[in-house]
């Protein structure tokens, strides 16, 4: 109901975009009371809709506060951002579908070395197309390009090692992760078409990791459902670190070649001065972060199957 008192070009893209996802549209009379709709749409009595109502206000009122990721509706200028950017944004939604479809094929063969051949092509046109954003958005005539964010979910079980896969994938893509525990998700700080290579490799290598913990089995022993936990826990930290550490040598590589084949000796500082935009964006919105260490690691069976699998995702 609130979103038909904006203009759509004063609603940020991505606001409209969940809204579709979601399905979130007015289907109340707005001349009737909306409780009384609802309780007659669900078939509820009025102590079970008053109930209900108590407690999606209650959840609401608990909440923790999370910083803004983008503009209000009413409050946004697309059209300000697309007419500098259009031209660049179009070639790298071409890599980003080159890319996706390349990681589909990795994530459906039975053969480890076509899906690393496969992968590994996807992430050098992820690499190369963010190269060529950040020239572009150092470009006299692109208008001031700022960091954005990102929520990501994290869904259960094994979430800690879940997400430090998700800060291994975010720290070769040039962005940063903030995990908040309690609420199942975490926060993508970087540039747009950073984000966009995080949340689709992260994607594919989760689906990847997942399927070959499956492949390994339960490994059931006298520890029970415990012991089980153990080594899939153990398995997804180690897959995590190991990816980290390829994600991070694959990056250099492309930045390495990027440096080579042009002749613009910016190339460098572009990139350092958006790792600053990054890093100052984080300390803005999330000024007391805490850390966490890769604790679940220990159990011996899951982590070299772990090792084994990352080596060939």
């Amino acid at each position: 109901m609130e979103m038909r008192n904006y203009n759509s070009a004063a609603v940020d893209e991505r606001w409209q975009s969940q809204m579709a996802v979601l399905g979130a549209t007015a289907w109340w009379n707005s001349d009737d009371g909306y409780l009384k709709q609802w309780c007659q749409r669900e078939q509820a009595d009025i102590e079970a809709t008053v109930t209900c109502a108590l407690e999606v206000l209650y959840g609401f009122s608990t909440l923790p506060r999370l910083g803004r990721v983008c503009p209000l509706p009413g409050t946004a200028r697309q059209g300000v951002a697309a007419s500098h950017q259009a031209q660049a944004r179009q070639a790298g939604q071409r890599a980003l579908g080159r890319a996706r479809a390349l990681l589909t094929k990795a994530e459906a063969t039975e053969f480890p070395e076509e899906a690393e051949t496969l992968s590994a092509r996807a992430q050098e046109l992820l690499a190369a197309r963010s190269i060529n954003d950040a020239m572009f958005a150092a470009g006299p005539d692109s208008g001031r390009v700022t960091a954005e964010g990102r929520r990501l979910f994290i869904d259960g079980p094994y979430e800690m090692a879940k997400t430090d896969l998700l800060d291994a994938v975010a720290t070769a893509n040039r962005c940063r992760a903030v995990w908040h525990r309690h609420l199942g998700l975490s926060t993508v700080l970087g540039f747009r078409g950073d984000l966009d290579a995080v949340e689709l490799i992260f994607g594919s290598l989760l689906e990847q990791a997942s399927a070959a913990m499956a492949q390994e089995g339960a490994r059931r022993d006298d520890g029970g459902p415990a012991r089980i936990r153990s080594f899939r826990q153990a398995f997804l930290a180690t897959y995590a670190q190991r990816i980290g550490e390829r994600l991070a040598g694959a990056a250099g590589a492309a930045e390495r070649q990027a440096v080579a084949a042009s002749p613009d000796s910016r190339v460098l500082p572009v990139l350092d001065a958006r790792h600053r935009v990054v890093d100052e964006a984080v300390g803005k919105m999330f000024p007391d972060l805490a850390r966490h260490g890769l604790g679940a690691g220990r159990d011996r069976q899951g982590w070299l199957p772990g090792l084994a699998a990352a080596h060939v995702a």
